[in-house]
């Protein structure tokens, strides 16, 4: 598994650099465009077998739910606000929580909720921390700007009832929501924001730009204006921001664009970033890694 710390990457990629490789030859300059961008955040078609998500997620969710609601230890659908999607579960550990998880979910901004992931908690509940998973409103009911807000009442709301370290992380749509709550213009309260040690968006979408040119922003309709204010690439990290970039080696190559480019980014504004792609996993399978405790990404995602 590569880990790269892009401030460190670019010192060792420059330093080590030999003359002869320092000469441009042009028979090895590659040009990069895209022309299908519909194709280009296309997912389950570039997929082997892809067509079995988002149910494959399903069962196991729901027999995570069952089994910590016959241990009381889940809380269904707390309200954090007027709309009929505001709502979050939550997961606790046995004995008292060592601070809390929040885990934001994907779908492009447009589809699915909450009770897809339930599964994906284990690794954080049974490491000592509570894990909230809220749903949101959805695109085209409301824009992208308004699922921002809803997600800070969401993590604010959650944060009011686990005391300790808050640690975020997203797939993803949620991938760009929780870099959104660590932007500088993040809609958290201060208080809150202040007890966020660390954030992982996993696959994040982190420019906005891009979709703009896909048939999906029929219901997204994001414009310049939106974009300019909601992309977390083109925004400043908060004070002391800590974020891992996290991506599967088998995605789409704008997944593994837009992973790198706010590290990239926030490197040079000060955040600690890390960089991560893993071996192997694909858009719908990179998730995994978070239903168990071992894994390098739950042990990433609760490192302060």
């Amino acid at each position: 598994m590569r880990f790269s710390v892009y401030s460190g990457c670019l010192r060792a990629s420059i330093g080590s650099a030999r003359p002869a490789e320092s000469k441009w030859k042009a028979n090895r300059v590659i040009f990069h465009q895209i022309s299908d961008w519909n194709d280009a955040y296309a997912n389950a078609p570039n997929i082997p077998g892809g067509e079995r998500w988002p149910a494959a997620w399903v069962q196991p969710a729901q027999a995570y739910r069952d089994a910590l609601q016959a241990s009381g230890r889940a809380t269904l659908d707390i309200s954090y606000g007027e709309r009929p999607r505001n709502r979050f579960d939550l997961f606790a550990p046995e004995g008292r929580p060592k601070g809390l998880v929040v885990f934001v979910h994907g779908g492009f901004w447009k589809a699915l909720d909450k009770s897809f992931w339930s599964h994906l908690a284990r690794g954080s509940v049974e490491s000592g921390y509570a894990v909230a998973m809220p749903s949101y409103t959805l695109c085209p009911t409301v824009r992208i700007s308004e699922i921002t807000r809803e997600i800070a009442a969401a993590v604010a709301r959650a944060a009011a009832m686990v005391e300790g370290p808050l640690f975020l992380t997203g797939h993803s749509a949620g991938g760009h929501l929780v870099t959104r709550m660590i932007s500088a213009a993040s809609p958290l309260p201060d208080d809150v924001r202040a007890r966020i040690s660390h954030t992982v968006s996993i696959s994040g979408v982190h420019d906005l730009r891009p979709l703009m040119k896909a048939a999906m922003n029929t219901d997204l309709r994001i414009d310049e204006a939106e974009a300019r204010v909601e992309s977390p690439a083109l925004l400043e990290p908060m004070p002391n921001a800590c974020v891992t970039c996290w991506v599967g080696s088998a995605e789409r190559p704008e997944f593994v664009r837009q992973n790198v480019l706010l590290a990239n980014i926030w490197t040079g504004l000060g955040a600690k970033t890390c960089t991560i792609e893993e071996p192997g996993r694909h858009h719908f399978d990179v998730i995994d890694g978070l239903a168990d405790p071992d894994h390098p990404l739950t042990r990433t995602l609760l490192s302060p």
